[in-house]
């Protein structure tokens, strides 16, 4: 692997077509990860079922042992469109609401139903995003 991956070891639990689900348990080794933080992997005692699309999907058993891994730089933009931009359009429609006059339970409002827009607008490109935060997975 790359040093500018983080790959985790895991447990394949399903196969469907081209797609891969792997069982992936935090370990102790996600400690001195540099990506521990922005990764939900790093969290005690969580397991995470990851979907890694894969030609060769064929090729994998259940209840086999892999690695599946990521660029860093597609762990950080997954942060960040998942954490950090929906809090500054949050943040931002707040400000603005108060801003034009607005009270403050509506400003309230209206900066939560910006949340919801904007995870409505995530959702709708979850496609293209995919393509671009995808896992690669290797036999163990």
């Amino acid at each position: 692997m790359a040093t500018n991956s983080v790959t985790h070891t895991g447990t394949v639990i399903n196969i469907f077509r081209d797609t891969v689900t792997v069982a992936v348990e935090s370990s102790e080794a996600c400690g001195s990860c540099a990506s521990r933080s922005a990764c939900s992997l790093g969290r005690e005692t969580n397991t995470r079922n990851i979907l890694v699309t894969t030609p060769q999907a064929a090729s994998y058993t259940v209840g086999e042992r892999v690695r599946v891994a990521t660029r860093t730089q597609m762990g950080l933009l997954a942060v960040a469109l998942c954490y950090a931009v929906p809090a500054v359009v949050m943040v931002a429609v707040l400000a603005v609401a108060v801003a034009l006059g607005t009270t403050e339970g509506i400003a309230a409002l209206l900066s939560l139903s910006s949340l919801a827009l904007y995870y409505g607008v995530l959702w709708l490109c979850r496609e293209r995003l995919a393509q671009k935060i995808s896992f690669t997975i290797h036999k163990e």
